[in-house]
Formats: C-alpha cells, sequence, structure tokens
C-alpha cells in the first residue's frame, strides 16, 4: 500500500486515573481526521459483469462510504474509511471480483476525505478517449437456469432470463460505457418489478443492463416461412409457452427451424431424422460440410461422443464454444450430420432459448448451423431472415430483441489435452490479447517526441476466415470471425467491425497493415483507406509464425513453421510449405517444398485430382500415362491431358510450395475424394482415413517414406523433394497396400520432415523454440505427432491456443509486425 495521511487521532470518552472523562458527540472534522479516502480506476473486463453491485456490496460490509461508477475508461470508485478496512477492501476487490471479471490493471491514489455518509453507485459517464474492456457474451449461468426451471419463479420459462453473471454483451453493446441506453436493451422499460431488482445492491440483478421479464421484457413469436404468426408469446400466464411448445413440436416432426439466438440466426432441425438432415443439406447448397450439434446435457453428448474432463470443462465454460468431440462407434446420429469425419462439432445450449428448445422437448440433439446462405454472413435481422432463409426454413423463432453485432459460434479442440481455438467469435471477443514485449510504442525520448507512442494498428487480415484486428497500447484486440470476403454482404461486415471497434476501444489507427496478395479485398481496402499516415504490407507467413509468436510472449527470433494451403510469396509464387527463421522485425525463409504447378489455378484448390496429377507428372513425367493406377483409371484420360497441356504450358498454373495442397493431393491420389465442396474437406478426409490405422499402429514401428532435401537457390536455403514419397506411394496402390496405412504413413512423414528441418536450422543458427501455425495445423493427428517429435529431440514447441492457426489469426500478427516495424519509419 502506499503511504496514507495521518489516520491517528485523539480517543475520545475514554477512562483516565480510574476517574470518568465527560464525552462529547466528535465533530464532523475530528470524525473526518479519523479516515483516508481512497481513489481506484479499475480497468478490465469489469462492466456487464457485476463488479459495481459486487463493489456496493463489498464497501458495506467493511463500513465504507463513497461511490462507484461506470466510465469509458473503467470503473471507478471512491471509498472512504478506515485505514485498515481500506487496505482490506482493495485486496478483495482483486482477490474476489465477481467470477466473469478480468482486472488487468487498476490506479490507486489517497486523498483527504471528502465527508461521505453513504455507499451509492453513480451514474455513469463518458469521456472521451477513455475506454473498457467490454465482456464476451455469456453462456446462462446456474442461478438462471435455476429460476427458468422454477414453476413458481416469476421468469418461469422465459427465453430472455440473464443476470449479471450471464446473458448478452457484446452482441448488443452500440457503444460504452456498458449501460442499458448504449444497448439494443433501451427500447425496453422495465417493469416496476425489475426495476426494483436493477436497484437493490443485494440482488444478483443489481444494474444488470439486459434485465427484462415477462411483463416488459422482449417477446418471441412464431411464423411460417411468408411471415404469417403461427403462435406468439405474451404476459398472459395461459399463453406464456405456447410458443416454445409449438417449435418443440415443429422439430419433432422433422420441419427445420430459423431460430434467432445470441449472435445471429440458427437453423435447426432434429439431428436423428435422416431425411430432416438431407434436406437441410439440400436446401443450403451444403454437399458435405459437417453440421454442428447442439445437446441437451453433458450425460447425453456421452451417448454419441467421447468427452475426456478437458473436454467438458471446455463445453461447460462461459464461452460455451463448439467442441471437436471423437464419435462414438454405435453414435444414434443421422449419418449425414457430420460424413466421413472423426468428430462431432458439439456445444450445450448457451441461452434460455436454448435450454427450452431441448430440455422439455423429444428432440433432446439438434442439429444448429449457421443461420446463412453459404459464404455469406450469418443472418441477424429478422426482416433479413425471412428474405434470405425463407427457401431453406419451414418456420421461424423470432424474437424483438435486437443484435447489434453478428457473432458465430467459436470453435474449439483439445490437441493432447489442450484446448485450441479453431474458430474465435462468441464467447470470447473482443477479449484482447497483451502483446508482450512487442515494439511500435515510444523506445526512446526522441521517439515519444515524434508521435511513435501513439501509433495504433488496423491489421486487415486475409480473404479466408478474416478477422481484423485493432491495437490499443500494448493490447491487441481480434476480432470475431468475419468470414470469406469474397462477396459483397461480408464485406460490409467487414466495415461494420472495424467501425465498430474503432469506436468501442476509442483508438484512430495511423498503422494499417495488410496482406501481401494484391487481389485480396482487405488488401484492396488497406491500400485505399483514408486517414492512414502508414501502410505496411506484411508477408502472410510472416504474420503466421508472429501471431504464434505474440500470442505465446515470444520476442526473440524462432524457427517457424507455416504450412497452409494459399499465402503469396515474395518471388510472386504460391507459398504454403514454409520454415522460416522469424521475429516481428523480419524473417529468412530456410526451407520449403519444391514448386510446381497450381495446374487451373482457383480450379486446382476446388478440384484436387489436379494436384495429384501435378505431383504424378512431377515423379514420372510422362511416363504416368503407363502406370496401372486407380486414380488415373477413375480420372479418365481426357482430363488427364487437359490438366497437363496446360502445365507444360504454363496455363493459369502458378507455382506453389503449399504443404496444403500435398495433403489434398494425397487425398484424391488414395481415393478419397477428386473435388472439395468447401476449403479443407479432402485433407479433414485424409486425416479421418489416417486415423484408422494410427489406432492400430501406435506399438508397431512405421519407417517414414523417403524424400529428399537439396540446396535452394539462396545461400542456407533448402528444399523439400517429396517425388520420392509419391513414387513409393505408387507403388504401394498399385499393389494394394491399405489406403488408411498409406495415409497414417504420409502423416508420420510429414512430421519427420518438420522435424529433420528444424534440427538443419537449430545446428546452423542455435535456435531451439518452434513455432506452429498455419490451416494445415488444424489437421489434430499430425499435430500430435510432431509435437511428439520435436520434445523429443529437445525443441520447445509452441502452438496457437489463443486464435486460431488458420488464416483467421493472421490479424494477430500483422499488428505485432506493424507495432513492431512502425518506429523505423517517419
Amino acid at each position: 500500500m502506499k503511504e496514507r495521511p495521518n489516520s491517528s487521532c485523539a480517543c475520545l470518552g475514554e477512562e483516565h486515573s480510574g476517574q470518568k472523562i465527560a464525552t462529547r458527540k466528535p465533530t464532523t472534522a475530528e470524525v473526518n481526521r479519523a479516515k483516508i479516502r481512497a481513489r481506484l480506476l479499475v480497468r478490465g473486463v469489469v462492466q456487464g459483469v457485476g463488479f459495481r453491485p459486487f463493489v456496493d456490496r463489498f464497501a458495506r460490509q467493511h463500513h465504507l462510504t463513497g461511490w462507484v461508477l461506470n466510465s469509458s475508461a473503467g470503473v471507478e470508485i471512491e471509498i472512504e474509511g478506515q485505514d485498515d478496512e481500506i487496505e482490506r477492501f482493495v485486496q478483495g476487490v482483486c482477490q474476489q471480483a465477481p467470477p466473469r471479471a478480468i482486472i488487468t490493471d487498476f490506479d490507486l491514489s489517497y486523498h483527504p476525505p471528502a465527508g461521505y455518509i453513504d455507499f451509492t453507485i453513480r451514474e455513469s459517464v463518458a469521456q472521451p478517449q477513455e475506454f473498457t474492456l467490454i465482456s464476451p457474451d455469456l453462456g446462462i449461468c446456474p442461478d438462471c437456469l435455476r429460476e427458468l426451471r422454477d414453476p413458481a419463479n416469476r421468469r418461469y420459462g422465459y427465453p430472455f432470463i440473464n443476470c449479471t453473471n450471464c446473458g448478452p454483451r457484446y452482441t448488443i453493446i452500440q457503444d460504452i460505457p456498458y449501460d442499458r441506453p448504449n444497448t439494443t436493451m433501451k427500447k425496453f422499460t422495465m417493469c416496476p418489478a425489475c426495476e426494483k431488482e436493477y436497484n437493490d445492491p443485494q440482488d444478483r440483478r443489481f444494474h444488470a443492463q439486459p434485465n427484462a421479464c415477462w411483463d416488459c421484457g422482449p417477446r418471441i413469436w412464431l411464423t411460417d416461412a411468408q411471415g404469417q404468426a403461427v403462435a406468439a408469446a405474451c404476459s398472459d400466464t395461459c399463453d406464456r409457452h405456447k410458443v416454445m411448445a409449438q417449435a418443440r413440436e415443429l422439430l419433432a416432426r422433422g420441419k427445420i427451424l430459423a431460430i434467432k439466438g445470441l449472435g445471429g440466426f440458427h437453423l435447426a432441425c432434429d439431428a436423428r431424422n435422416e431425411q430432416a438432415v438431407q434436406a437441410l443439406r439440400q436446401r443450403k447448397h451444403r454437399e458435405g460440410k459437417p453440421f454442428a450439434l447442439m445437446v441437451a446435457t453433458v450425460d447425453e453428448v456421452r451417448l454419441f461422443c467421447h468427452v475426456s474432463e478437458p473436454e467438458e470443462r471446455s463445453l461447460t465454460s462461459a464461452a460455451a464454444p463448439i467442441v471437436l468431440l471423437r464419435k462414438r462407434d454405435d453414435a444414434l446420429v443421422a449419418p449425414s450430420v457430420a460424413p466421413r469425419s472423426e468428430y462431432f462439432g458439439v456445444m450445450l445450449p448457451y441461452t434460455p432459448l436454448h435450454h427450452l428448445l431441448l430440455s422439455d422437448g423429444p428432440c433432446r440433439i439438434l442439429v444448429m448451423t449457421s443461420g446463412n446462405i453459404s459464404q455469406e454472413p450469418i443472418v441477424i435481422s429478422n426482416e433479413e431472415a425471412l428474405a434470405r432463409l425463407a427457401g431453406i426454413a419451414d418456420y421461424f423463432l423470432f424474437h424483438d430483441r435486437d443484435i447489434y453485432t453478428r457473432a458465430d459460434d467459436s470453435i474449439v479442440h483439445l490437441v493432447e489435452g489442450k484446448e485450441a481455438i479453431l474458430r474465435r467469435s462468441r464467447g470470447w471477443c473482443p477479449l484482447p490479447i497483451h502483446l508482450a514485449g512487442v515494439a511500435g510504442g515510444a523506445t526512446s525520448l526522441e521517439q515519444t517526441h515524434r508521435g511513435y507512442a501513439k501509433l495504433e494498428v488496423l491489421a486487415c487480415g486475409g480473404e479466408l476466415k478474416n478477422s481484423i484486428c485493432l491495437t490499443r497500447g500494448e493490447d491487441a484486440f481480434v476480432s470475431q470471425y468475419l468470414g470469406d470476403l469474397e462477396n459483397l454482404e461480408t464485406f460490409r461486415f467487414f466495415e461494420h467491425t472495424i467501425n465498430k471497434m474503432k469506436r468501442i476501444l476509442k483508438v484512430d489507427p495511423k498503422i494499417i497493415a495488410y496482406d501481401l496478395h494484391p487481389d485480396y479485398l482487405s488488401t484492396k481496402y488497406a491500400k485505399e483507406a483514408d486517414g492512414f499516415d502508414l501502410r505496411l504490407p506484411v508477408q502472410h507467413h510472416h504474420a503466421h509464425i508472429a501471431s504464434c509468436m505474440a500470442e505465446n510472449g515470444l520476442v526473440e527470433k524462432v524457427i517457424g513453421i507455416a504450412w497452409d494451403g494459399t499465402g503469396y510469396g515474395e518471388d510472386g509464387c504460391i507459398w504454403g510449405g514454409e520454415f522460416l527463421v522469424a521475429d516481428f522485425i523480419s524473417f529468412e525463409r530456410k526451407a520449403f517444398f519444391s514448386y510446381l504447378p497450381l495446374p487451373g489455378g482457383q480450379m486446382a484448390i476446388r478440384e484436387p485430382y489436379r494436384m495429384a496429377l501435378s505431383y504424378l507428372y512431377q515423379a514420372f513425367g510422362e511416363g504416368l500415362e503407363d502406370l496401372d493406377l486407380p486414380f488415373l483409371h477413375r480420372i479418365g484420360w481426357e482430363k488427364q491431358r487437359a490438366v497437363i497441356e496446360i502445365m507444360q504450358k504454363g496455363i493459369n498454373s502458378p507455382l506453389t510450395s503449399s504443404a496444403g495442397r500435398l495433403f489434398e493431393a494425397l487425398a484424391s491420389l488414395l481415393g478419397v475424394r477428386d473435388k472439395n465442396s468447401f476449403e479443407g474437406q479432402a485433407a479433414m478426409e485424409l486425416q479421418y482415413l489416417a486415423s484408422f490405422a494410427a489406432k492400430c499402429s501406435r506399438r508397431a514401428k512405421i519407417n517414414p517414406y523417403p524424400y529428399s532435401i537439396r540446396e535452394g537457390e539462396a545461400v542456407g536455403q533448402v528444399r523439400i523433394e517429396v517425388a520420392p514419397m509419391i513414387e513409393q506411394i505408387v507403388h504401394e496402390l498399385i499393389n494394394h497396400e491399405g489406403a488408411d496405412q498409406i495415409a497414417f504413413r504420409f502423416h508420420l512423414t510429414m512430421a519427420e520432415i518438420a522435424v529433420e528441418i528444424c534440427c538443419r536450422i537449430r545446428q546452423e543458427s542455435g535456435l531451439g523454440r518452434v513455432a506452429l501455425s498455419g490451416g494445415v495445423f488444424q489437421n489434430r493427428l499430425l499435430t500430435s505427432l510432431l509435437v511428439k517429435k520435436l520434445l523429443a529431440q529437445g525443441f520447445d514447441c509452441y502452438q496457437h491456443r489463443k486464435v486460431p492457426p488458420n488464416d483467421g489469426g493472421i490479424c494477430l500478427g500483422q499488428a505485432a509486425v506493424a507495432k513492431s516495424k512502425s518506429h523505423h519509419y517517419k
């Protein structure tokens, strides 16, 4: 504690020499001299999580007077009382804060007493250029769930029950500070009962901004696909529950419902009804991509999935993400929910509306997929839902609490028992990632005078799985998943998100970072946007490695393995199988997979058989025509000649070193998949095939396929030749070796290649830390094999936990690189 004003004073009314001294009532000045006043500014996630009610109760417990309020800077507190009580109060605020609060830091100062006579919660104040962290949306808490199910409770069955520990936050906030007038709840005036709770410091809903009930809050109603009302809930007790009852009945009858949720609409159907699931696939034009499931309870999840303790913690966390869980062999779920996948994506109900759908009806397992047309953003308004989803959904479950910011469900999986994010959205955003040690602020007095300490960065991300990042001081704020910037609606969402985040973070970035690819819409935006002093391109794979470094607090050079499908290289080729030595300022390309043509460009990404032919042609040349290979018979002579001809003539066949394309080529070669209906499908199904052999190979020693390492064109650079591996695989296929064994041995070989290259780089540079990034490392089997091998060789291995390894995380790397480079520019 800091030095305080003198708190001693004469004791009045005490006995002296056996005689009673006359007493008098102390004056106000004397009482004040016995007290001190402390002022705190608490920063972090401290708004919308019950922090002010907690402070109010805690101050009263310690007999302190003063006030607390929300401001744009955080939560401001003034307390007045005895020295020791204030010390206990300050310690307790940090150690006993509400479970959803996150305190990042606080300022503490001492002042003369002001003579407060009570403790109050004051009106919030907005301060220009100040901000506070906003809580993510939170899954329903146990207390609200009990009330939801209690027939004696006035909110029994109310689909929007919430309190300071749960409910909507980021998706309804329009501005800060987080108060009801700055949210989409402003149109709902609280009834006397809710108002009483809101103003009662002892109540769980004290200053809960979305507080509402049947009498004053949002309503639900059910319509058909033409928007004609089927059922509506009102405050009349007899009619309150009929909407949910009818929705459950429709789901049980095999109907598809569009359901307005927390961050957007879902499309739902009975997950055990194969006909309903197939209908949803056909109407949404979603041929093979797995659907997510929502299941009533963890115990019911265990009926069709294997669930470890760490996976259960992820499922039941306040973030309530979709968790990828291994299927049980006897899973009674429609086959077309997740075909040719080892996993189901499962989440528990996280809103009261979801619980009402699942807990009281016959459908305890629902398909719950994003409410959108493929490649478009998730729908958030009622009008838009009817316009866009009427051809998919049979019925619509609407409500009138507006969604201001769309947010898809987050997705995680666990690798070696540790959670890793694959899609960062609802439940995590807009929490920051601390850029520990990343340069970019003032590093000298001279730079401070030149204004560098105030420069902030907007990083625009990539084209696929886009998210953006804004920095504020030493924190990086990565947006929710935005989607693929390939259509106008997603691009508008991209622009909306930039504007909202700038507003709530109170920043005006002057540096903009972007991908090297000239055709990305994010790149074009960065080059054309007004108001920036510095525009910094960041190579795609450098951004990947920098993102892994940033979230793991690494500053010094690392060995970076960046494996993905596509990234624009500095030489104009398509990179994707890269070994870098990198820090935030620069990188060296130390090794890569040898270039070969990508025949047809984007067509080769959609049709992996083209890359399979490219690898065969690299290995066998014209001799591939003589191979008695099932793959070639399946593809046919006409397609073979067409692909070979465009490679020979160099027509729309850019060179690539992509590891992702290699995985997809092998999938086609093994007969797994020749065409992708969604990004990464062939590689995902190859992993599924390999997993069968992996289960049987844990005790057997399996040697990797042959490959070669040759000197590259640059000094100290090598390239990896996989033609020997392709030749061996072709020989095994001709001799009818099992495809699952080949797939597993291929995964093992890729891990072996990575370890050998890392050992070479370590021998040359002395570096022993390895950062893994890129979409290929969403492959749980490959990642597990590689990490074990790296650790066995004495490397320190770093993976993504806070942002995805795919392109959804590169904006963080772009921001870290731009922050570090910015002080080199005037």
